[in-house]
């Protein structure tokens, strides 16, 4: 059970180790891109190029869901990033229960986006998590644990990527280890626990009295949606490389202040620092970098961002 991209090298990994897939439950095909053309999710079109038997229940507590998945008889059901919640009776299903690929070092970053939260937050370790689902938001027995770096210029979309080609070796050795029972399940302290909350496109909205590295950290963290954003001449400009600067001099310069020289652009902060934007996109237009976004839009002395 999948659906984004984050979920296919598991899928792929499962197929080409020998287990025998019986089904592969995605969300259902959804408008997507500006054209707003239905596209199926990406597990789907992995699962069709392995040519497994596909299942897109629009709910998954029916009763004729829970028929057709006993009728299945799965030994386990693997869940990555499915997106939907499971119930009691789909969880009491598999003999060995369901496994579920979660994107932080449980239990830090329980929930929707905890490869974002990482980030925006400031770690330097995350890691992925093998856990057995429970009634609860991520809070199941933990399985193995798999920890990562987190590069200092990484941002969510490059990062993900690499927890998922992580995360997909770490599940099949669950999966082994759960067959030969060499994997004790082993209970969440829940007083660590953190919050990684649905992202909203309100999260992007940049607060220029930060300090200039949480500002970049949130760049990075918010990369691809909803991405860093501020507003200039009334309009939209999301910022989407960017990196922070030591103190300015002695005088203060309001935060959101617009400063050029040469080639570069920087942005006035919070605590005297300063942000230099490398890419930026204005509403409406595609995203270049600041060099040419100075040349076009002709910023005038003390203008501001907010």
């Amino acid at each position: 059970m999948g659906t984004p991209e984050f979920a296919v090298p598991t899928l792929r990994a499962l197929a080409a180790a020998g287990h025998r897939i019986c089904g592969v439950y995605t969300q259902p095909d959804k408008p997507a891109g500006r054209g707003g053309e239905i596209a199926p999710p990406p597990v789907k079109r992995a699962a069709a190029g392995l040519g497994l038997p596909v299942y897109q229940p629009e709910k998954i507590r029916p009763p004729e869901v829970y028929e057709e998945l006993k009728s299945l008889s799965p030994e386990a059901i693997v869940i990555v990033g499915y997106g939907k919640i499971i119930p009691q009776h789909i969880i009491d299903l598999p003999r060995h229960g369901c496994i579920n690929l979660h994107a932080s070092l449980l239990p830090k970053y329980r929930g929707a986006a905890p490869v974002n939260w990482a980030i925006i937050r400031g770690e330097t370790v995350t890691g992925v998590t093998t856990m057995k689902i429970d009634a609860g938001l991520d809070t199941g027995d933990i399985l193995l644990v798999r920890e990562a770096s987190i590069g200092p210029d990484e941002d969510a979309a490059s990062l993900g990527r690499r927890l998922a080609e992580i995360g997909a070796p770490l599940m099949l050795e669950t999966l082994e280890g759960l067959e030969r029972g060499t994997v004790t399940p082993a209970p969440q302290d829940h007083s660590r626990a953190t919050l990684a909350p649905i992202l909203k496109k309100e999260d992007g909205l940049i607060d220029w009295s930060l300090d200039a590295q949480p500002i970049v950290n949130r760049v990075r963290g918010l990369a691809p949606w909803p991405g860093a954003y501020t507003h200039f001449r009334g309009q939209l400009l999301h910022i989407w490389k960017a990196v922070a600067q030591a103190l300015l001099p002695a005088h203060q310069t309001a935060p959101g202040t617009l400063l050029v020289e040469g080639r570069t652009l920087r942005i006035a902060c919070g605590q005297g620092t300063l942000l230099e934007a490398l890419e930026v996109q204005l509403e409406g237009r595609r995203r270049v970098p600041a060099l040419d976004f100075i040349n076009g839009a002709r910023i005038q002395p003390d203008e501001k961002v907010q």
